[in-house]
């Protein structure tokens, strides 16, 4: 499977989550709506990452890598790299929250 092939799979893989994501709100499932979200948003980046010809890593945030490589990356996503990051950073927080919960948060 060449690098393009599989950026477009991850592109493929986050639409389909994306239509997950309305039956997980039309259920009031947040913490899997979180979970898929930040699912979507890993794949999506990650992509676009393979597309840029960069390999991803296998962890979920990979704003840092965003940044590092902006040049790299089509003008769509170079133009909003910083927001692309953030959301990144945040949604890895959140997932872990939705995940596995804390003290103050059953994630249900």
């Amino acid at each position: 499977m060449t690098s393009l092939s599989l950026a477009q799979s991850y592109l493929r893989k986050a639409t389909d989550r994306l239509d997950v994501l309305d039956l997980l709100v039309r259920k009031r499932a947040w913490s899997d709506v979180v979970r898929e979200a930040q699912e979507v948003v890993e794949l999506a980046l990650k992509g676009i990452l393979r597309q840029a010809g960069v390999e991803p890593p296998k962890w979920h945030d990979v704003g840092a890598l965003l940044s590092e490589h902006a040049a790299r990356l089509p003008e769509a996503a170079s133009a909003h790299v910083e927001r692309l990051a953030e959301a990144s950073r945040w949604l890895r927080a959140e997932r872990e929250l939705a995940f596995y919960g804390d003290e103050d948060l059953t994630p249900s």
